[in-house]
């Protein structure tokens, strides 16, 4: 009789992916060396550039590296940096706090520039209805 495999688990984590699916990833318990720990940064604040602390790095790709941490690969757009890490979980997730704040200024920042442009065009549109610069046939 052959012995059965022991399949306890550490923890689940539901991923929802881009098609709004949900899956379940199960983590299970490691034994011995099998699995080293990964060698983590100490960097906390993946927003901000080491080289030229410019706040705006960005993710390029990122993956699981364990069961609470991720190997993400940054980019600063200033001054072209790219280097790749190992960060805890927690470190990741206030990266993406702040990537969500950065892009929620800048969808405001584009409304406000898409509603003065809108409001120019209008005026301009309205001035050459006055001027007599727009005829039937120009639709």
């Amino acid at each position: 009789m052959s012995a059965q495999p022991d399949h306890r688990h550490q923890f689940v984590r539901r991923v929802v992916l881009p098609s709004g699916k949900t899956i379940e990833v199960v983590y299970f318990e490691q034994t011995g060396d099998a699995f080293p720990a990964p060698a983590t940064s100490t960097t906390t604040d993946l927003h901000v550039c080491g080289t030229c602390s410019s706040d705006l790095v960005y993710p390029v790709d990122w993956e699981e590296a364990g069961a609470s941490h991720w190997q993400v690969t940054l980019r600063c757009p200033n001054c072209e940096w790219i280097g790749t890490g190992v960060f805890e979980q927690e470190v990741v997730e206030a990266f993406d706090e702040e990537l969500d704040r950065g892009t929620e200024t800048l969808v405001r920042d584009l409304k406000t520039l898409i509603r003065a442009n809108m409001e120019e065009q209008v005026e301009r549109f309205a001035e050459a209805l006055q001027a007599g610069l727009i005829l039937p046939e120009d639709f």
